[in-house]
């Protein structure tokens, strides 16, 4: 692996140090609201997202982030812990699954076209071959050759910020406004107190006061 270049000064070597400069711990909201398996909310996310960049690294730490796309609803949830993504033609290199197989660690982070905010997952993978679950994922008469099942430990919704600043979507409509962030983060932070109301009212807040 190469040397670090330029020679930093001033680099943070600890979680204390990395807490003090954020401004200190996040808030109960935020801490309250990763979930541990799938509800409605998450699956719904999942049914109208068109679009998911999965990361992977190898046993040494290498890490590959690969980008995985089709028609909404192309990651089938078969259960409360268990997405299943279908592999679609591709260059054949495979970084991500070739990490796999040495490290089944993984996180995936979904998008939804002109919505800001975007619904996260880590777990771990195996990488599949069952005819049964290949054929229910066919597009134009093609069966995938295999497909990656994730077995959910944590996930949650990610606040908006960095697309908003980005201006990822521009001025494209929200294609699934039926997909209710607020409601979702108040349903999955429910030790909180939080209502959907005090979560809009809250997000709105921070895009339009903290966005730098």
């Amino acid at each position: 692996m190469p040397d670090f270049k330029p020679d930093f000064k001033q680099v943070l070597t600890t979680e204390a140090e990395l807490t003090v400069l954020l401004g200190g711990e996040p808030s109960p909201l935020v801490k309250n609201k990763k979930r541990t398996a799938l509800d409605e909310h998450a699956r719904n996310f999942i049914a109208h997202s068109p679009f998911l960049v999965l990361s992977t690294s190898d046993q040494d730490g290498l890490c590959d982030a690969s980008p995985k796309g089709d028609a909404p609803g192309f990651v089938q949830v078969l259960d409360d812990h268990t997405l299943l993504i279908p592999e679609r033609p591709g260059n054949r290199l495979a970084d991500g699954y070739r990490n796999v197989l040495s490290n089944p660690h993984v996180g995936l982070i979904f998008f939804i076209p002109g919505k800001s905010e975007t619904f996260r997952v880590n777990g771990s993978a195996r990488i599949i071959t069952d005819p049964e679950h290949l054929e229910t994922m066919q597009v134009q008469g093609k069966v995938p050759k295999l497909a990656l099942a994730v077995t959910v430990e944590e996930c949650f919704a990610h606040c908006g910020k960095a697309v908003l600043r980005s201006k990822l979507w521009g001025d494209r409509e929200d294609t699934a406004p039926e997909v209710d962030i607020p409601a979702m983060i108040a349903a999955h932070a429910r030790n909180s107190g939080a209502t959907r109301e005090s979560v809009q009212q809250g997000l709105e807040e921070s895009y339009r006061e903290r966005m730098y």
